[in-house]
């Protein structure tokens, strides 16, 4: 890679060891908070401020850098312990493939496997640029400047023991500059070395890194045509006649399931011989089979079958929509058991998830169901801005509040509570724990669960700017009012 590096790039690797600081500061320091916010709204002021080449996808870029903002956002107005976590990794991931996405010139469609490898490259790219940057800028220069380094060192060598000298009379001409300089060995030994060396390296990294990816953005990166990228590939596809069997059995087997068991399913009630968990564990195993089986065979009965005419494309639409409505009964099903599961041991976060992947599916095959008889929609896109629809909304619903908000209505319906799952929530948990205690003050256990919170808060140290959360200055200050009995 040819890395030529112009008078108006040395400022701008300035303004990228500026954000490698800002990056240090906001993740690397205390829990994350509004500094996340606060770095993106930089990150990307510095993006549009340098790149300034048109912009490719726009809509779709719009959309996923209103989901970097939307999940940027969560960190400042929710309290999360599962997606603090995830959006670590999701949201750069968000980035990096928005960047390439708007930036590249290359005529690839962002949902192909091709535009995968684009990625890798371009972040290949930018790491060898950094690289080969930083290989260049140690190689000996020209004489001249080979020279005034060496004059800069003899100067060093013979300025020291000056300095040393004239730092001691100094020490004798003043006692309060004496006493400032006698303190710095403590001072330094004081100082821990690891750590700053550590954060130093992390924020050289990170400065390199950002300065190698806002370098190469603008290239045209050229992707080998290899035989996953090469248009002209010939596809493996199924036989007709063998895809038909195959949902022929399935739908039949489907078919008498769901007739025998039409009465289980919706009936409102328990079998005899089963619990609560025997029941919901059941409605899983459905749930597993309708994604791993059904939905991907749907998939490739799609994409990948011959129908040499128009009987048999009529046949394979009239099975895969077969298959969708007996998958939509299984999943209503599962639904169903695990609300009933819901109503008798309470909420959870995996519970609240097993739903809204269960509402994810309905979509999926609603959409799926449309693509059967509509050839021309595309399916792969749809498959994919979904995923990334959902995960938002499960970020900005705040699945713990639901959870709390559910629990203790469950509470007024049923006076049962689960108050040690919700002290393992996030400051959402703890909020549940303060709304019970205005309800029930005399609930057992509750008392001692919140004065150890209040013991926690009062030996914490003050939050720094980065860890600044809207919920958890909320949940701290009602924690803080609340009279607890010693």
């Amino acid at each position: 890679m040819d890395v030529q590096v112009t008078k108006r790039d040395w400022p701008f690797l300035l303004v990228c060891v500026g954000l490698g600081i800002l990056a240090e500061f906001s993740f690397f320091h205390e829990e994350i908070g509004l500094s996340y916010l606060v770095f993106i709204a930089v990150f990307y002021a510095v993006f549009f401020l340098r790149i300034s080449i048109p912009f490719q996808r726009r809509r779709i870029g719009l959309l996923l850098m209103a989901a970097v903002w939307l999940l940027a956002g969560s960190y400042l107005f929710y309290n999360s312990t599962l997606f603090y976590l995830l959006n670590l990794v999701v949201i750069p991931a968000l980035v990096f493939f928005h960047l390439i996405m708007i930036t590249s010139q290359n005529k690839i469609v962002w949902s192909k496997p091709a535009f995968l490898i684009l990625l890798i490259m371009k972040l290949k790219e930018a790491i060898q640029y950094s690289t080969r940057f930083c290989i260049g800028t140690v190689k000996p220069m020209d004489e001249g400047t080979g020279k005034t380094i060496k004059r800069i060192v003899i100067g060093l060598i013979t300025g020291i023991p000056l300095l040393l000298v004239i730092i001691g009379l100094l020490m004798s001409a003043d006692k309060v500059f004496q006493d400032m300089i006698l303190k710095l060995p403590s001072f330094i030994i004081r100082f821990n070395f690891t750590e700053e060396l550590l954060r130093l390296i992390v924020v050289i990294v990170l400065s390199l890194l950002f300065f190698g990816i806002f370098q190469v953005l603008p290239r045209r990166t050229e992707i080998e045509t290899n035989n996953v990228m090469n248009p002209e590939k010939k596809h493996i596809y199924w036989d007709s006649v063998i895809v038909v069997t195959i949902l022929a059995m399935l739908n039949l087997v489907y078919a008498i399931f769901v007739a025998i068991q039409f009465a289980y399913f919706f009936g409102g009630g328990l079998q005899a011989e089963l619990t609560y968990a025997e029941y919901a564990r059941k409605g899983f195993f459905e749930l597993l089979l309708v994604t791993l089986i059904n939905w991907t065979l749907l998939i490739f009965v799609l994409k990948r079958v011959n129908t040499p005419n128009k009987a048999m494309k009529l046949t394979l639409k009239i099975l895969n929509t077969l298959l969708i409505i007996v998958s939509g009964v299984m999943l209503v099903s599962a639904f169903g058991r695990l609300s009933m599961y819901e109503a008798a041991y309470g909420f959870t976060v995996d519970r609240i998830l097993a739903h809204a992947f269960m509402i994810f599916l309905m979509v999926i095959f609603a959409y799926t169901f449309i693509r059967v008889w509509v050839e021309r929609l595309a399916i792969l896109h749809f498959y994919l801005i979904t995923s990334l629809l959902f995960y938002v909304v499960l970020n900005v619903i705040h699945i713990e509040q639901l959870i709390v908000t559910n629990n203790l209505e469950r509470y007024e319906q049923t006076e049962k509570i689960d108050i040690y799952y919700l002290s393992t929530l996030s400051y959402t948990g703890i909020e549940g724990l303060i709304e019970l205690y205005k309800i029930e003050p005399d609930y057992p256990e509750l008392q001692r669960l919140l004065r150890i919170e209040q013991r926690k808060l009062e030996m914490k140290q003050p939050d720094s700017w980065q860890t600044f959360n809207f919920k958890k200055q909320e949940v701290i200050e009602k924690i803080q009012r609340l009279d607890l009995e010693v």
